[in-house]
């Protein structure tokens, strides 16, 4: 039986009672980019749950006599080539476009980082799990995300696993620089030295160091991965229709973007401003957590 590690062997002290004014000196920190990300984030987020009360049509509903519509009182973004409301479909295509987004990239977080944080302990894993993601990297991303939904099939669940496999390796090999630089350093050795198990180091040591730094990454590559959703889309390989998606309306509009750019412009404006929105709040998250940046000492 492994003994109890207290938390004083591992981390430095904290008082309980400043925690309140170290988290008012971090609001007060934060950049203003993070702070706008944030409320770009939520208010997409906000508008996708309540899509039901504020789009003013069903999405799926077809009225030929409003095709292409310009936008006025009843079709606040005009209508599309089938008379369907743009604005209603651009509310309802926050769910897939967001949900997917989030669930590809906690995939590629969580198996890259699983596997990251195992290097430390084996130099076996280590080399073939570096050796794997090397392979990744060498191989187009897109050739093989196109591979696998030909595989797959077009369905939200082979979409997912066509955007995970592509794009766990980067998590994997930030998770595992900075647990094999946090595994030499002395506390983790003296927490080693005092019985501790790998479980204890992984929870204790590892996981405070690995997280903020993935979890910078992981919010700008949500925006990454809202802008290859909707590439996949224009490619006719996103989300089956008639489920609203930004990518499908935005090839739809492109024939007509002459005569109707309301539909090309609703649907790349809300692919624009979701992408900001998490380019923002990752970036903001990454200058929080690394103060060096602003001081101009890291690019």
């Amino acid at each position: 039986m492994q003994p109890s590690i207290p938390a004083s062997a591992v981390l430095p002290s904290r008082s309980v009672r400043s925690a309140p004014r170290a988290l008012l000196c971090a609001a007060s920190a934060a950049p203003p980019g993070l702070a706008i990300g944030l409320s770009l984030i939520a208010a997409l987020a906000l508008a996708g749950v309540l899509a039901p009360f504020l789009a003013p049509h069903d999405p799926y509903v077809q009225n030929l006599s409003m095709r292409l519509a310009a936008p006025g009182p009843d079709y606040p973004l005009g209508a599309d080539s089938l008379g369907r409301c743009v604005l209603s479909r651009v509310l309802y295509g926050i769910r897939p476009t967001l949900g997917l987004s989030l669930a590809v990239s906690l995939g590629m977080a969580g198996i890259g980082t699983a596997l990251g944080l195992v290097c430390p302990f084996s130099r076996l894993l280590d080399g073939l799990i570096m050796r794997l993601t090397d392979a990744f990297f060498a191989f187009p991303g897109l050739i093989l995300s196109l591979v696998i939904i030909g595989v797959a099939g077009q369905s939200m669940a082979g979409l997912a696993l066509a955007l995970i496999l592509p794009g766990w390796p980067k998590y994997a090999r930030v998770a595992r620089t900075v647990a094999v630089s946090t595994c030499a350093e002395g506390h983790v050795e003296a927490t080693r030295a005092l019985g501790a198990g790998r479980k204890y180091i992984v929870r204790a040591c590892l996981l405070p160091r690995v997280l903020p730094c993935v979890g910078s990454i992981f919010t700008i590559g949500i925006g990454g991965k809202i802008v290859q959703i909707a590439g996949l889309g224009v490619l006719g390989l996103g989300v089956a229709p008639p489920t609203p998606e930004w990518g499908g309306m935005l090839v739809k509009g492109l024939p007509v973007l002459a005569i109707a750019p309301h539909i090309a412009l609703a649907s790349g404006g809300a692919i624009a401003l979701a992408s900001l929105a998490f380019t923002l709040a990752g970036e903001g998250l990454a200058r929080l957590l690394d103060p060096a940046r602003d001081e101009g000492l890291i690019p």
